[in-house]
This record gives structure tokens, C-alpha cells and sequence, in this order.
């Protein structure tokens, strides 16, 4: 049978000793998660990379809709993968 360990509060010096149980009961574990976040690009990068004007860009934004951005405030972002993913639709193959 294990010994339940015991040791001093940090929260409360006042306290007297605690033990391992109480205080798995109370505390909180705090996992620290790797979250992998979409690369953006602004209008300027997006229409260097696509060979279009950054005003084609705007338009189809406004009256298009066929590459999904990101708004930030006011700022306008594309997703990177977005680009790439509208560039594999619009590629012509050969017959």
C-alpha cells in the first residue's frame, strides 16, 4: 500500500501539511497543444504569386467570390493553402 505523500502549501502558508491527494483534487493540469496556423499572404503577395493585379483581387472579392480570404479588421489576408488550392482548380491539362 503506498504512503500518501505530504508536503507544505504554496498557496497558503497558514496551512498546515497537505496531502498528495487533497491537492491532486485541486490542481489543475495545464497541457501545452502544438495548434498549426494557416500561413497569410496580403492582396500584394497574393497577386505577384497568381500574375494578376491586386484590383483583380478586390473585384473578385466584391463580385466573384472564387479564392476565400481571411478579414482581419480591415486587412484582407489569403490563406496560402487557399492560393495554391485555386491555382490545382484552374490548372489546364493536356488533352
Amino acid at each position: 500500500m503506498a504512503k500518501a505523500q505530504t508536503f507544505q502549501s504554496e498557496t497558503n502558508p497558514d496551512h498546515a501539511m497537505v496531502s498528495a491527494a487533497e491537492n491532486a483534487v485541486t490542481t489543475k493540469t495545464i497541457t501545452q497543444d502544438r495548434v498549426s496556423v494557416a500561413r497569410l499572404i496580403n492582396q500584394e503577395i497574393a497577386a505577384t504569386i497568381l500574375g494578376v493585379s491586386p484590383k483583380w483581387l478586390e473585384r473578385d472579392r466584391w463580385a466573384e467570390r472564387r479564392i476565400p480570404y481571411v478579414k482581419i479588421g480591415r486587412l484582407v489576408r489569403y490563406r496560402a493553402s487557399d492560393i495554391a488550392a485555386y491555382i490545382d482548380a484552374n490548372t489546364q491539362g493536356a488533352a
